[in-house]
């Protein structure tokens, strides 16, 4: 991108609107990560949530040296719940393996589900299986969209382990939870894994239906 289109950017960063600063940081997308940090940096501290829900996720969508001290930092700091969440699934994006601890600490203190949340997909976004512990213990949750959280992140850290704990999901009420758990036995091989993708495959809803076949066909490819 040409510097003049940086200016451009920049300038947008600093109007009154609300809305040309959020369409600044969107425009970012195409910038690369070096460029863009000091104009993400410029709205961290925003007067509105929302630019600084932006500019805290921008940090993991566009990984430098500093975005994780940078995160950390909104984390410690922040005292919205929003942002800080984006700031969580922001560490997860980067895969900086040092985020392990603070997304763990960040699951079991904090009180809000959609902090939570977001720390156990970042979880499984690191793909680090020492999260193995976590991720079961979140299956207990009451909040479903934990469990399909914590079904999602075992399948991405290809915790074979979790086969038995996530079973017990595929009758599940919750059509995204059943989704969650086709798509992650995908990654899961094990003597149980195939016979139940091929219930789920019969499953009388369409997305958890398809997400059993894809997942079968992983499989096979995977044998072969």
């Amino acid at each position: 991108m040409s510097s003049v289109s940086l200016k451009e950017i920049s300038a947008q960063l600093e109007s009154p609107k609300l809305g040309d600063r959020m369409v600044a940081l969107a425009n970012l997308r195409d910038v690369p990560p070096e460029d863009a940090l000091p104009l993400i940096k410029k709205v961290l501290d925003d007067e509105s949530l929302q630019v600084r829900a932006m500019a805290a996720f921008a940090l993991g969508l566009k990984p430098t040296p500093e975005s994780y001290d940078l995160l950390i930092q909104i984390l410690e700091s922040e005292p919205d719940y929003n942002v800080r969440a984006d700031a969580v699934g922001a560490l997860g994006y980067l895969g900086d393996i040092r985020a392990f601890e603070p997304l763990s600490r960040l699951f079991y203190e904090d009180t809000n589900w959609l902090i939570r949340f977001s720390a156990a997909v970042s979880l499984g976004n690191l793909q680090d299986i020492r999260a193995h512990d976590l991720l079961i213990e979140a299956l207990d949750s009451q909040e479903v969209v934990i469990q399909q959280a914590a079904i999602a992140a075992l399948g991405e850290i290809k915790d074979i382990n979790s086969v038995d704990h996530i079973l017990r999901f595929v009758q599940s009420d919750d059509w995204l939870v059943r989704q969650r758990l086709a798509e992650a036995l995908g990654n899961l091989p094990s003597p149980k894994t195939i016979p139940a993708l091929k219930y789920l495959e019969k499953d009388s809803n369409h997305n958890v239906a398809q997400a059993a076949t894809i997942s079968l066909s992983r499989l096979a490819a995977t044998d072969k």
